[in-house]
Protein backbone atom coordinates (compact mmCIF):
# COMPACT_ATOMS: atom_id res chain seq x y z
CA UNK A 1 0.00 0.00 0.00
CA UNK A 2 0.70 3.52 -0.51
CA UNK A 3 -0.19 7.09 1.55
CA UNK A 4 -3.07 8.60 1.25
CA UNK A 5 -2.45 11.95 -0.39
CA UNK A 6 -1.32 14.58 1.98
CA UNK A 7 0.04 18.28 1.76
CA UNK A 8 3.38 18.61 2.56
CA UNK A 9 4.65 22.01 4.77
CA UNK A 10 8.46 22.36 5.32
CA UNK A 11 9.17 24.51 8.32
CA UNK A 12 12.05 26.29 8.85
CA UNK A 13 11.71 26.61 12.50
CA UNK A 14 9.86 25.28 15.64
CA UNK A 15 7.61 28.46 15.38
CA UNK A 16 6.82 27.93 12.04
CA UNK A 17 5.89 24.26 13.21
CA UNK A 18 3.74 25.07 15.64
CA UNK A 19 1.79 27.75 13.90
CA UNK A 20 0.86 25.21 11.22
CA UNK A 21 -0.42 22.79 14.18
CA UNK A 22 -2.08 25.57 15.43
CA UNK A 23 -4.17 25.70 11.89
CA UNK A 24 -4.28 22.15 10.86
CA UNK A 25 -4.86 20.27 14.76
CA UNK A 26 -4.64 16.52 14.53
CA UNK A 27 -5.13 16.69 10.18
CA UNK A 28 -1.43 17.63 10.56
CA UNK A 29 1.27 15.30 11.64
CA UNK A 30 5.02 16.41 12.44
CA UNK A 31 7.63 14.84 10.06
CA UNK A 32 11.30 14.47 10.93
CA UNK A 33 13.21 11.29 10.14
CA UNK A 34 10.30 9.72 8.93
CA UNK A 35 11.63 6.00 9.75
CA UNK A 36 8.33 5.22 11.47
CA UNK A 37 6.39 7.45 10.40
CA UNK A 38 6.10 6.57 6.50
CA UNK A 39 5.67 3.05 7.47
CA UNK A 40 2.53 3.87 9.36
CA UNK A 41 1.41 6.12 6.28
CA UNK A 42 1.93 3.09 4.20
CA UNK A 43 0.05 1.30 5.80
CA UNK A 44 -2.66 3.93 6.32
CA UNK A 45 -2.54 3.35 10.15
CA UNK A 46 -2.51 7.02 10.01
CA UNK A 47 -4.38 9.24 7.36
CA UNK A 48 -3.44 13.03 8.02
CA UNK A 49 -4.19 16.12 5.54
CA UNK A 50 -0.83 16.98 6.04
CA UNK A 51 2.85 16.87 7.31
CA UNK A 52 4.75 19.36 8.45
CA UNK A 53 8.40 18.94 7.76
CA UNK A 54 10.83 19.94 10.58
CA UNK A 55 14.00 18.02 9.71
CA UNK A 56 15.71 21.25 8.45
CA UNK A 57 14.84 23.73 11.18
CA UNK A 58 18.26 24.69 12.95
CA UNK A 59 16.99 25.88 16.00
CA UNK A 60 15.61 22.22 16.20
CA UNK A 61 19.03 20.61 15.11
CA UNK A 62 20.74 20.48 18.34
CA UNK A 63 22.28 17.98 21.30
CA UNK A 64 23.74 20.09 24.23
CA UNK A 65 24.85 18.65 27.61
CA UNK A 66 23.81 22.16 30.64
CA UNK A 67 22.58 21.92 33.77
CA UNK A 68 22.65 18.31 34.44
CA UNK A 69 20.97 17.44 31.23
CA UNK A 70 21.73 16.02 28.09
CA UNK A 71 18.89 17.59 25.99
CA UNK A 72 18.01 16.65 22.06
CA UNK A 73 16.17 18.97 19.54
CA UNK A 74 13.23 17.53 17.67
CA UNK A 75 15.45 17.97 14.19
CA UNK A 76 18.70 16.15 15.95
CA UNK A 77 19.46 12.28 14.48
CA UNK A 78 19.93 9.33 16.27
CA UNK A 79 23.22 9.24 14.73
CA UNK A 80 24.33 12.62 15.76
CA UNK A 81 23.78 11.87 19.48
CA UNK A 82 25.46 8.60 18.71
CA UNK A 83 28.58 10.26 17.49
CA UNK A 84 28.54 12.45 20.20
CA UNK A 85 32.74 11.98 21.56
CA UNK A 86 31.45 12.21 24.92
CA UNK A 87 28.20 10.52 25.59
CA UNK A 88 29.68 7.47 27.25
CA UNK A 89 30.94 9.83 29.94
CA UNK A 90 27.75 12.04 29.70
CA UNK A 91 24.94 9.48 29.24
CA UNK A 92 26.39 5.56 29.27
CA UNK A 93 23.24 4.04 29.06
CA UNK A 94 22.28 5.84 25.68
CA UNK A 95 25.87 5.10 24.19
CA UNK A 96 25.06 1.39 25.39
CA UNK A 97 21.00 1.67 23.88
CA UNK A 98 21.72 3.16 20.73
CA UNK A 99 23.77 0.46 18.32
CA UNK A 100 20.92 -2.00 19.22
CA UNK A 101 18.89 0.70 17.22
CA UNK A 102 18.17 -0.80 13.85
CA UNK A 103 20.88 -0.10 11.55
CA UNK A 104 23.36 2.91 10.84
CA UNK A 105 20.97 3.32 7.49
CA UNK A 106 18.00 4.20 9.51
CA UNK A 107 20.01 6.06 12.43
CA UNK A 108 21.48 8.61 9.90
CA UNK A 109 17.96 9.74 9.58
CA UNK A 110 15.94 8.61 12.19
CA UNK A 111 15.13 11.30 15.19
CA UNK A 112 15.78 10.98 18.89
CA UNK A 113 12.15 12.85 19.57
CA UNK A 114 10.92 10.47 16.65
CA UNK A 115 11.12 8.00 18.69
CA UNK A 116 9.78 9.20 21.83
CA UNK A 117 6.94 10.67 19.96
CA UNK A 118 6.53 7.59 18.21
CA UNK A 119 6.23 5.85 21.57
CA UNK A 120 6.46 2.23 20.57
CA UNK A 121 7.24 -0.31 23.30
CA UNK A 122 9.60 -2.28 21.72
CA UNK A 123 12.05 0.91 21.37
CA UNK A 124 15.06 1.87 22.77
CA UNK A 125 14.97 4.89 23.48
CA UNK A 126 11.90 5.46 25.25
CA UNK A 127 13.18 2.84 27.73
CA UNK A 128 15.99 4.53 28.27
CA UNK A 129 14.52 8.09 28.67
CA UNK A 130 11.45 6.19 31.32
CA UNK A 131 14.74 4.29 33.11
CA UNK A 132 16.60 7.45 33.76
CA UNK A 133 13.72 9.29 34.67
CA UNK A 134 13.82 12.27 31.56
CA UNK A 135 11.77 14.20 30.85
CA UNK A 136 9.80 15.65 26.99
CA UNK A 137 9.50 19.37 26.39
CA UNK A 138 6.09 19.73 24.54
CA UNK A 139 5.62 23.30 22.57
CA UNK A 140 1.99 25.21 21.27
CA UNK A 141 1.99 28.36 19.52
CA UNK A 142 1.55 29.85 23.14
CA UNK A 143 2.94 27.91 25.64
CA UNK A 144 5.68 24.78 26.88
CA UNK A 145 5.42 22.14 29.07
CA UNK A 146 7.57 19.72 30.35
CA UNK A 147 6.59 16.17 31.55
CA UNK A 148 8.48 13.02 32.96
CA UNK A 149 8.75 9.96 30.44
CA UNK A 150 6.22 8.21 33.32
CA UNK A 151 3.66 10.35 32.23
CA UNK A 152 3.92 11.25 28.42
CA UNK A 153 3.76 7.75 27.64
CA UNK A 154 0.47 6.40 27.98
CA UNK A 155 0.21 3.09 25.99
CA UNK A 156 0.99 1.46 22.73
CA UNK A 157 1.75 4.53 20.50
CA UNK A 158 -0.14 6.89 22.61
CA UNK A 159 1.40 9.51 24.28
CA UNK A 160 -0.03 12.65 26.39
CA UNK A 161 0.74 15.26 23.61
CA UNK A 162 -1.94 16.92 22.04
CA UNK A 163 -2.75 17.54 18.71
CA UNK A 164 -1.12 21.15 18.13
CA UNK A 165 1.41 20.32 20.05
CA UNK A 166 5.13 19.30 18.99
CA UNK A 167 7.96 17.26 20.81
CA UNK A 168 10.14 19.71 21.06
CA UNK A 169 13.09 17.91 23.08
CA UNK A 170 13.79 15.34 25.45
CA UNK A 171 16.45 15.31 27.87
CA UNK A 172 18.05 12.54 29.25
CA UNK A 173 20.17 13.49 33.17
CA UNK A 174 23.47 13.09 33.13
CA UNK A 175 25.29 10.27 35.18
CA UNK A 176 26.61 10.48 38.31
CA UNK A 177 29.24 9.57 39.67
CA UNK A 178 27.57 7.11 42.31
CA UNK A 179 25.68 4.89 39.62
CA UNK A 180 26.24 2.55 37.27
CA UNK A 181 24.01 2.22 34.54
CA UNK A 182 23.27 -1.20 31.81
CA UNK A 183 21.38 -2.11 28.83
CA UNK A 184 20.48 -5.23 27.11
CA UNK A 185 17.76 -6.72 24.42
CA UNK A 186 17.16 -10.08 22.75
CA UNK A 187 15.87 -10.18 19.15
CA UNK A 188 15.69 -12.42 15.85
CA UNK A 189 18.63 -10.80 14.65
CA UNK A 190 20.50 -7.52 15.35
CA UNK A 191 18.47 -4.81 14.21
CA UNK A 192 15.09 -6.49 14.37
CA UNK A 193 12.78 -4.73 17.16
CA UNK A 194 13.54 -5.74 20.87
CA UNK A 195 11.57 -8.55 22.10
CA UNK A 196 12.21 -7.93 25.75
CA UNK A 197 14.78 -5.26 26.36
CA UNK A 198 16.25 -3.88 29.37
CA UNK A 199 17.74 -0.89 31.24
CA UNK A 200 19.08 -1.00 34.54
CA UNK A 201 20.59 1.63 37.20
CA UNK A 202 22.14 1.25 40.47
CA UNK A 203 23.36 3.76 43.53
CA UNK A 204 24.33 2.93 47.15
CA UNK A 205 20.58 2.94 47.99
CA UNK A 206 18.18 1.69 45.03
CA UNK A 207 18.08 -0.69 42.03
CA UNK A 208 15.74 0.96 39.14
CA UNK A 209 15.07 -1.99 36.01
CA UNK A 210 12.84 -1.13 33.06
CA UNK A 211 11.67 -3.57 30.97
CA UNK A 212 10.40 -2.58 27.44
CA UNK A 213 8.54 -5.08 24.87
CA UNK A 214 6.91 -6.68 26.99
CA UNK A 215 3.77 -3.98 28.29
CA UNK A 216 2.25 -1.18 26.27
CA UNK A 217 5.47 0.99 27.39
CA UNK A 218 8.20 0.99 28.93
CA UNK A 219 7.74 -0.19 32.91
CA UNK A 220 9.92 0.66 35.31
CA UNK A 221 10.51 -1.20 39.16
CA UNK A 222 12.94 0.58 41.82
CA UNK A 223 13.88 -1.51 44.92
CA UNK A 224 15.87 -1.23 47.56
CA UNK A 225 19.58 -2.63 47.39
CA UNK A 226 18.09 -6.43 47.42
CA UNK A 227 19.77 -9.18 47.26
CA UNK A 228 20.36 -12.86 46.72
CA UNK A 229 16.43 -14.81 47.04
CA UNK A 230 14.95 -11.47 47.67
CA UNK A 231 15.81 -9.59 44.43
CA UNK A 232 14.99 -13.06 42.82
CA UNK A 233 11.87 -12.58 43.86
CA UNK A 234 11.19 -9.01 43.15
CA UNK A 235 12.73 -9.84 39.57
CA UNK A 236 10.26 -12.78 39.11
CA UNK A 237 7.27 -10.66 40.50
CA UNK A 238 7.82 -7.91 38.00
CA UNK A 239 8.05 -10.89 34.70
CA UNK A 240 4.64 -11.62 36.15
CA UNK A 241 3.29 -8.32 36.70
CA UNK A 242 3.73 -6.85 33.07
CA UNK A 243 1.07 -9.74 31.70
CA UNK A 244 3.59 -10.81 29.04
CA UNK A 245 0.76 -12.00 25.57
CA UNK A 246 1.79 -14.80 23.33
CA UNK A 247 2.20 -13.25 19.70
CA UNK A 248 4.16 -14.27 16.28
CA UNK A 249 7.72 -13.09 17.60
CA UNK A 250 7.70 -15.24 21.45
CA UNK A 251 5.04 -16.81 23.71
CA UNK A 252 4.03 -15.01 26.80
CA UNK A 253 6.60 -17.82 28.50
CA UNK A 254 9.32 -17.27 26.55
CA UNK A 255 8.90 -13.20 27.44
CA UNK A 256 9.20 -13.77 30.98
CA UNK A 257 12.33 -16.25 31.00
CA UNK A 258 13.81 -13.08 29.19
CA UNK A 259 12.59 -10.83 31.71
CA UNK A 260 14.09 -12.79 34.68
CA UNK A 261 17.16 -13.47 32.66
CA UNK A 262 18.43 -10.05 31.15
CA UNK A 263 17.26 -8.67 33.93
CA UNK A 264 19.29 -10.85 36.39
CA UNK A 265 22.18 -10.09 33.58
CA UNK A 266 22.01 -5.93 33.78
CA UNK A 267 21.41 -5.89 37.10
CA UNK A 268 24.75 -8.29 37.69
CA UNK A 269 26.14 -5.33 36.10
CA UNK A 270 25.58 -2.35 37.89
CA UNK A 271 25.04 -4.44 41.66
CA UNK A 272 27.86 -6.69 41.47
CA UNK A 273 27.76 -10.03 41.48
CA UNK A 274 26.46 -10.96 44.71
CA UNK A 275 22.86 -10.47 42.89
CA UNK A 276 23.28 -12.71 40.51
CA UNK A 277 20.13 -14.86 40.24
CA UNK A 278 18.87 -16.69 37.38
CA UNK A 279 15.31 -18.68 37.78
CA UNK A 280 11.75 -18.55 38.78
CA UNK A 281 9.17 -19.91 37.10
CA UNK A 282 7.68 -19.72 33.70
Amino acid sequence: MKPQAFDYIRADSAQDAVDVLAELGSDGRILAGGQSLMAVLNMRLAQPGALIDISRAADLDYVKAENGWLTVGAAATQAKVEWRANLHNEVPMLAQAIPFISHFQIRNRGTVCGSVAHADPSAELPLVLAALGGEVLLRTRRKQRVLPAEEFFQGMLMTARAADEIVEAVRYPMARPDTRYAFDEFSSRHGDFAIVSVAAVADDKQLTLAVGGVADRPAVRRWPRLKGSDLETALNDFAWQLDAQDDAHASAIFRRHLVRTLGARVLQKVAGSDHEMIGGNS
